[in-house]
């Protein structure tokens, strides 16, 4: 991963972003060209195409390859914008988590995170920076298709299928890195989305009714910031406008810079020719002279350091084995002990939590599936009312955070069918 102090200095190249903006059937197209250096980027073109399903593909698909061979940005494969009514955001929070074993752990909670549970559909996720915060986008698959068709049929090089909340997350920190609070907003088709940033919660990103007087203090609240905080355009935090497509259009720039969150097939993908490389090539050849020459000069005196040092050492070296030799016997003794009062205290611990589950939720609910983890314990079943549920739960000093994963629903017997997160131990 490049650090967020050298990123800008590999920022080169131009790229395309699309948004994809209005009612189902009937989408406009806005399109953004930029030019990116490390000094900045610099929108450089704008086109809109109105109703773009039902003009025929090579009409504008005609417009939008002369809009790219004016700029001589042929060779840029364009960053898609899917309309939010399309695209599901959602974040999971996975400490402990390695990156070998992060696609696993996502995998198992994908069903959970979409209503769509009889259909088709695409995913994709990313790490937010070095956090436990995991962003995850799910759409239909007839979605996915659907666009990808009208794209292909009009000529258009794709290189990526995105959300919104990704491509201005990237954006933000293309050129420096993001800090403190962030709250900004969008008028998109009769709606208002927002975009957030706090200490306490790495992404926030929703879309309210434009009517809804209190969407800016909900933001707030998901936040933890200052309920009387006011949301800025996203025009304003961008310093560019479009906003939406111009963030689009520096992930096609600077791909290897941007959240690679991307729901378009691995098939369907299009990347830039190699001279776009070379700029690219020539800053990290410039970083690594530098560092080179910084490193030189102190080299040749360590040399001498480790030189001394390396004669002192044969001296004491058969101690120093027989030191490590009993101390390694030693954590390998305590490492084992560990493990066996682990086991010990973790069956006495699954015990009690299915005791407390069976003391919280009395008849006539009931439990059809308890799954228990070290950190979690998840469980589905059947209540009168599910709602309350949750602060029955809360108010157990075995568990927290508890949350619906999915919304009740009504089930056959009359009754209201749930399934519950909620995290274990808490307060220890």
């Amino acid at each position: 991963m490049i650090p967020a102090e050298f990123k800008k200095l590999f920022a080169f190249g131009g790229g395309i972003g699309i948004q994809i903006a209005g009612p189902h059937g009937s989408e406009s197209l806005h399109i953004v060209a930029v030019r990116v250096r490390p000094n900045g980027a610099r929108v450089t073109g704008r086109l809109t195409i109105e109703d773009f399903p039902h003009q025929p593909a090579g009409v504008w698909g005609n417009e939008y390859a002369a809009f790219v061979r004016k700029l001589d940005l042929r060779h840029a494969p364009a960053v898609v914008l899917l309309p939010r009514q399309d695209v599901i955001v959602r974040q999971l929070t996975l400490p402990g988590v390695g990156d070998k074993d992060l696609a696993a752990a996502v995998e198992f909670q994908l069903e959970g995170l979409h209503p769509y549970a009889d259909t088709d559909v695409a995913s994709s996720w990313a790490r937010l920076g070095e956090s436990s915060t995991v962003l995850v986008a799910i759409a239909r698959r007839a979605a996915i298709d659907r666009f990808a068709t009208l794209f292909s049929e009009a000529g258009v090089k794709l290189g990526s299928f995105t959300a919104s909340a990704a491509a201005i997350y990237s954006a933000l920190r293309l050129f420096s890195p993001a800090s403190g609070e962030i709250l900004a907003s969008e008028n998109l088709d009769g709606h208002v989305e927002f975009y957030g940033e706090s200490p306490s919660r790495p992404l926030f990103s929703a879309s309210f009714d434009r009517a809804e007087s209190r969407a800016a203090a909900l933001a707030c609240s998901e936040l933890r910031i200052d309920p009387a905080t006011e949301p800025k355009p996203l025009e304003e935090v961008l310093s560019a406008a479009p906003a939406l497509p111009y963030a689009a259009a520096l992930a096609s720039a600077c791909p290897r810079l941007a959240l690679p969150l991307n729901l378009l097939p691995l098939e369907l993908r299009q990347s830039s020719t190699r001279a776009t490389w070379i700029p690219l090539a020539l800053a990290g050849s410039m970083v690594v002279i530098a560092v080179a020459a910084l490193v030189a000069v102190p080299m040749i005196e360590d040399r001498r350091y480790q030189s001394s040092l390396q004669t002192e050492i044969r001296k004491v070296e058969k101690q120093a084995m027989r030191a490590a030799l009993l101390e390694r016997d030693a954590a390998a003794v305590r490492a084992r002990t560990v493990m066996l009062d682990d086991f010990r205290r973790r069956t006495k611990s699954d015990l009690d939590v299915l005791a407390e589950l069976t003391r919280l939720l009395q008849a006539p609910a009931w439990l059809q599936q308890v799954e228990l983890s070290r950190n979690q314990v998840m469980f589905a079943g059947e209540a009168e009312q599910a709602a309350p549920l949750l602060k029955t739960i809360d108010a157990s000093p075995l568990f927290e955070n508890s949350e619906f994963v999915g919304t009740p629903l009504k089930a056959p017997s009359g009754a209201e069918s749930f399934r519950i997160r909620t995290s274990r131990e808490a307060g220890r």
